[in-house]
């Protein structure tokens, strides 16, 4: 969309889209009890392409359906009625020959940095879907591999350390719609599963509080609004000093860090975005350097590796 290198097109067919993956978006697609008791039914009829068999199926279809399978016809029918609205999601496709969710778990078992851009998808239903389909299966997949290390021990079975980031945290994590995401979940439980949750908001506020309470090392800017000011220092000993220290930041390049990662809290001043910061955090390009400052380069990346 922006001429991000490697950047590509994400897309979800509906073979992807588990019945867990709607219950988590069971508020935004006003789903009751009964359709989502119908949708296993379904599911365990057709499988993967019961979504893809229930959008073509007529009413005779259903009423035949529901008389072999003891389905019922009237949830069975709303849950059609309203499922029609994935159509309207930019990234869905009734089939899809490659499977972006699986490269998204290869890229970071690759230890690869993967940033997933929504663009004009900006409408609720969009957000939560696609993340819940992505963290469910990042879920699944480290608990399954987090479970086999501590059964072998083996150094090369230990998971690829992971750290999740949420731009705009309180489109997820507020608390009408913490318990529609899987990212409750993961900031509760996941950290013995070696994933972090990293929460990024201007609103801190907006957050729900059990989440909050999850997150051990917080780092914030000037805020001004005394709601969120109480959400950074919710729990945390020596709060009205450190609202004082909070006052007085810079508004432009000083934060104030406290938590599990520094022993008291500390004022930090954040680097400049100049060319000398991008200098030093990007990619080299060895092939226009000389040979003696490779070569060196080299022996201390060995020498770092311990060998």
């Amino acid at each position: 969309r922006r001429g991000v290198r490697d950047a590509q097109e994400l897309y979800i067919s509906y073979d992807q889209i588990d019945v867990e993956d709607l219950m988590l978006v069971r508020g935004e697609l006003n789903l009751s009890e009964a359709s989502l008791e119908n949708a296993i039914i379904l599911r365990n009829e057709f499988g993967k392409s019961w979504i893809s068999r229930l959008l073509t199926m007529n009413n005779l279809e259903i009423q035949e359906f529901c008389e072999t399978k003891m389905g019922s016809k009237s949830s069975i029918m709303a849950l059609q009625r309203k499922l029609t609205r994935l159509d309207g999601l930019k990234y869905i496709r009734n089939s899809c020959p490659h499977n972006y969710v699986g490269q998204i778990l290869d890229s970071l078992d690759g230890g690869k940095h993967v940033v997933i851009e929504f663009g004009s998808q900006s409408n609720m239903l969009s957000y939560m879907l696609a993340t819940n389909v992505i963290a469910r299966r990042i879920h699944q997949a480290y608990v399954q591999k987090a479970e086999k290390f501590l059964q072998t021990k083996n150094v090369s079975d230990r998971p690829q350390q992971l750290v999740i980031t949420i731009e705009e945290a309180h489109r997820f994590l507020d608390p009408a719609t913490v318990g529609q995401t899987i990212f409750g979940t993961i900031a509760r439980e996941m950290r013995k599963y070696f994933v972090t949750l990293l929460v990024v908001d201007q609103r801190p506020s907006g957050i729900d509080n059990e989440v909050m309470s999850q997150i051990g090392t917080r780092i914030t800017a000037l805020l001004n609004d005394e709601k969120d000011i109480d959400a950074i220092f919710m729990g945390v000993p020596g709060a009205q000093s450190l609202r004082s220290v909070l006052s007085k930041l810079d508004s432009k390049q000083q934060a104030l860090i406290l938590g599990h990662a520094v022993p008291m809290p500390v004022v930090i001043r954040t680097r400049a975005y100049d060319e000398r910061f991008y200098t030093e955090v990007g990619d080299t390009a060895w092939e226009d350097v000389p040979d003696s400052i490779v070569f060196r380069a080299a022996e201390a990346a060995k020498a770092d590796l311990g060998f």
